[in-house]
């Protein structure tokens, strides 16, 4: 040991820097590692390989477009025309499995030709460039020298046939979602619907019957607490499988019985709409569709379980908490001569999420 001249000691395990020597034990800037070239930068068969290879996962895109609208329309149109239950299932399963690879396949390819391409024919020398400040009078010259510079790394220019196989892929690709978010207010022809979602299978006189089963739903049934999924029994008229799910997507309702003296407000016009407590209301979120299942019997309140959103049924099923903008629609329900809850009308507003064409009047 020695004395450091602070009254320690030093043992040597650890180096220090004498007056003079600062730079002794410094480590060097060791540079960038030397390039290797890959088989593209210098054999041109091998590049024209590349390009050939980039341009098959571009059409692979191209194909896996044409497989989606394949599926969409063609086995979507196919899968109507079945009168049975499990032929149109079969053909819905070829539909759905088409949609998939379709839409996977669009994808991928244009992902693995971009990274194929970079990978194997864009230069790959690391360069360090210092920043230099900005000149008004050469930005313009800069800035044209960066975009020759890129496409001439590139190869834009060079090699015309990739280039155009990207441009057709990137063109069909978004395609299958701009035809599926456009057939989101899609009625069951050819044309727009707007109105679609303001009216479902509810009627005056309709029987309120249990999901799945069908049976119909007596008043003295309910007891206080209790909550019952509810569809239209005039759902099962109809055969079309594809339309009976769309159809129940839009009536499937949640009854639930409370003490009469639970509620907090009645509006003008509703005086009618409940029957002894009984009270019945649209399953689909008013915030993106989710189904609100969750009844807590204490609360009365409702609760979706996809953003929480949250809606008293004592207050008419009003939003509480959540993301909700608007109260769930309330099924104006009575009872019939045997004994049978059914709907005094349809809905008086639009199921669902608010959407750009709603109107209330």
């Amino acid at each position: 040991m020695v004395e450091n001249g602070h009254g320690g000691r030093e043992t040597g395990a650890v180096v220090t820097a004498d007056e003079g020597t600062e730079g002794k034990y410094a480590i060097g800037n060791p540079g960038l590692p030397p390039h290797a070239p890959r088989t593209a930068d210098v054999d041109e068969k091998s590049a024209k390989r590349a390009e050939r290879q980039v341009s098959v996962l571009f059409l692979v895109s191209i194909i896996g477009t044409v497989v989606f609208f394949v599926g969409y329309f063609a086995i979507g149109r196919t899968a109507e025309e079945y009168a049975d239950y499990f032929d149109q299932m079969a053909m819905l399963r070829i539909q759905n499995t088409l949609l998939g690879v379709g839409s996977a396949l669009a994808m991928l390819g244009i992902g693995m030709g971009v990274v194929h391409w970079a990978r194997t024919l864009m230069p790959d020398h690391e360069l360090v460039e210092d920043r230099k400040p900005l000149r008004l009078e050469s930005d313009r010259e800069e800035a044209a020298g960066i975009v020759n510079g890129v496409m001439e790394e590139s190869q834009v220019k060079r090699r015309p046939f990739m280039v155009g196989s990207l441009a057709a892929a990137a063109l069909l690709a978004p395609l299958p979602f701009v035809v599926m978010f456009r057939d989101l207010d899609r009625a069951y022809g050819d044309e727009f619907s707007p109105e679609r979602m303001r009216h479902t299978l509810w009627d005056e006189g309709t029987r309120l019957v249990r999901d799945p089963t069908g049976t119909p739903i007596r008043a003295a049934d309910v007891t206080i607490g209790s909550a019952v999924h509810v569809i239209p029994e005039n759902l099962r008229e109809i055969t079309s499988h594809g339309e009976r799910l769309s159809e129940k997507a839009k009536s499937v309702v949640l009854l639930m019985r409370l003490n009469p003296d639970d509620f907090e407000h009645t509006s003008p016009g509703r005086e009618d709409w409940t029957y002894e407590g009984i009270i019945a209301c649209s399953k689909v979120c008013t915030h993106v569709g989710c189904p609100v299942a969750l009844y807590e019997r204490h609360t009365h309140h409702l609760l979706c379980p996809c953003h929480q959103s949250t809606f008293d049924a004592a207050q008419e099923f009003k939003v509480v908490f959540g993301p909700a903008g608007r109260p769930l629609p309330q099924l104006p329900i009575a009872v019939d001569d045997e004994g049978f809850l059914i709907a005094r009308s349809d809905f008086t507003e639009p199921v669902g999420p608010t959407y750009w064409e709603r109107h209330d009047g």
